[in-house]
């Protein structure tokens, strides 16, 4: 099968929000946006709603929809955004709670959906979404009024522990939350790892539970294995790929594999990254092209039917570290084009 095969352990997914879950001294929720990290919301959610998550976030309205139809009635959806123009029907209908942002999401919620549960997003310095402490300070008490469901706020720098904004937003969280009878909520997978002094009395976790650093005890969620189409030996002095970016000095075997940046595997994979053969590394030839990708296996002393990008030797954030980015944006960027099987259901 000329196929890229995309391999997602649902039963990993869960032990991870169970390690999370156990280290947070509150309740701890899942973050689910992005269409669970790019690995599929329809089978993610409903995992770890049986493992135990009884609240859900994401980012827009509209992914909101998706985690409703695949949870059904019970399970809270907050919504990050807040409440949009044009949302109030989405959220009415498919009850989601939104994380209002201002003092006009405030009225645009109270108006259209009077008695609807919400919550409320504060910023504590990463000015990012939130009600900057001014604006708080005029709104509390006639939001406080209306029981909002939960107050949050986010981390800006809770994958480095030492830094002192972490202890900065803390107190400033504190300044604008102590002594409401709402739960509060500051921390994702960072912040969970930062200890309980953050964690209140809800936690967020998101790319943790999907395998991603800072979570470093987290088990392996994806494996990515790439089909072997061709296999050439090259020899000294020719080229392989678009712009003769590898030139051979030596004898080369070159398997050509399906996939490439039509499917989420970023170009500046090349020359730094590498496919594996079981525990061998095979550097990759050339460019990264739209759907193919060249591969030295000259070390290989029989070739198998598919090298692998993601899995037991090279995880998401190590694909990360060769090009420059985050494990976030490999886990969200992998493409429709693969066959996708879910394990441990």
């Amino acid at each position: 099968m000329a196929q890229a095969q995309l391999s997602i352990d649902l039963a990993a997914i869960r032990a991870n929000w169970r390690a999370l879950a156990n280290l947070t001294t509150g309740e701890a929720g899942a973050v689910v946006k992005a269409n669970a990290y790019g690995l599929g919301v329809e089978r993610v959610a409903p995992a770890l709603a049986e493992e135990g998550a009884r609240r859900f976030f994401v980012a827009v309205a509209e992914e909101g929809v998706a985690v409703r139809r695949a949870l059904g009635p019970g399970p809270e959806i907050c919504v990050f955004s807040g409440h949009m123009q044009g949302d109030a029907e989405i959220i009415r209908d498919h009850k989601l709670v939104p994380m209002v942002n201002s003092i006009d999401q405030m009225l645009r919620h109270v108006e259209a959906l009077p008695g609807h549960p919400f919550g409320i997003q504060l910023d504590s310095g990463m000015n990012r979404l939130g009600m900057e402490p001014a604006e708080w300070s005029a709104l509390r008490d006639i939001a406080l009024a209306q029981s909002p469901v939960l107050v949050m706020s986010h981390l800006a720098c809770a994958d480095t522990p030492d830094h002192g904004m972490n202890a900065f937003q803390l107190r400033s969280f504190r300044e604008m939350t102590d002594g409401i009878e709402a739960p509060r909520s500051l921390s994702a997978t960072g912040g969970i790892l930062l200890g309980p002094d953050y964690h209140f009395e809800v936690t967020r976790p998101g790319v943790g539970l999907y395998g991603g650093m800072p979570f470093s005890e987290a088990q392996p969620v994806v494996e990515l294995m790439l089909p072997v189409i061709q296999t050439r030996d090259v020899a000294p002095g020719e080229a392989v790929g678009y712009g003769n970016a590898f030139v051979a000095r030596v004898p080369t075997r070159v398997a050509t594999v399906a996939a490439g940046y039509a499917d989420g595997i970023h170009r500046a994979l090349a020359p730094k990254g590498y496919l594996w053969a079981g525990r061998t590394r095979c550097k990759i030839l050339g460019r990264v092209s739209m759907d193919l990708i060249t591969v030295d296996v000259t070390a290989l002393s029989e070739l198998p039917e598919h090298l692998e990008l993601l899995g037991r030797n090279q995880t998401v954030d190590m694909v990360a570290d060769a090009i420059g980015t985050i494990g976030y944006e490999v886990l969200t960027a992998l493409g429709a084009r693969y066959s996708r099987s879910y394990l441990g259901a």
